[in-house]
């Protein structure tokens, strides 16, 4: 029984990229993963030769509406991003299309994104952001969070992959290994956050 902290990466197998194009590959979550058939496509991403792609995978002890009410927060993604230190919309109102810029906290390689929302879906529970500027070294990063009910019958499963240029003098396993860390805490910062919002709502 995975605990609410228990993260899983997410791999492919060459039986899981289709080659779109010579320049071009189509990765898709693994078959293996709990994910409903018409999410799939969130998580199916264009992967270019200087660019890598990956998953992760958090159970979380809360219903998905706890859950979701962290997640949609596009105007506050430091309340369970802990790397980030600050936020602001820059444009925008919260629907597809706003802007905000985020500054990260010291020790990073990084000072500060610009980052668009792509997809706000609060019935399919699809979140969705690309960052398009700033100073950092994630170019073009895209990332797709979905939220779905729990096999087990109680709690939720929170699905995050991205794609991101891997910065020049890095590879593709140090780019994922980095960007992966990053993922893995913040899932690990969200489910303890959901986690003690439905206890409290419980109460």
């Amino acid at each position: 029984m995975p605990t609410s902290l228990h993260l899983h990466r997410i791999t492919t197998t060459s039986s899981n990229c289709h080659k779109q194009s010579q320049s071009r590959t189509i990765w898709r979550v693994s078959p293996t993963v709990s994910v409903p058939d018409d999410a799939v496509l969130y998580h199916t991403h264009a992967v270019g030769p200087n660019q890598c792609c990956s998953a992760a995978l958090q159970v979380i002890a809360a219903p998905v509406a706890a859950v979701w009410s962290v997640v949609r927060r596009f105007d506050k993604p430091q309340a369970y991003k802990h790397f980030l230190k600050s936020c602001r919309v820059v444009f925008g109102d919260g629907h597809v299309g706003t802007l905000r810029e985020v500054h990260v906290v010291s020790g990073l390689p990084a000072e500060n994104s610009t980052e668009r929302l792509e997809i706000l879906d609060d019935e399919r529970h699809v979140i969705s952001f690309h960052i398009v500027g700033g100073e950092h070294r994630l170019n073009d990063y895209r990332s797709v969070t979905t939220l779905h009910p729990s096999p087990s019958g109680f709690g939720t499963v929170v699905v995050e992959s991205y794609v991101v240029d891997v910065p020049p003098g890095n590879t593709k396993d140090e780019t994922c290994v980095f960007v992966d860390t990053i993922v893995r805490c913040n899932l690990q910062s969200l489910a303890q956050i959901a986690e003690n919002l439905a206890k409290n709502n419980r109460m």
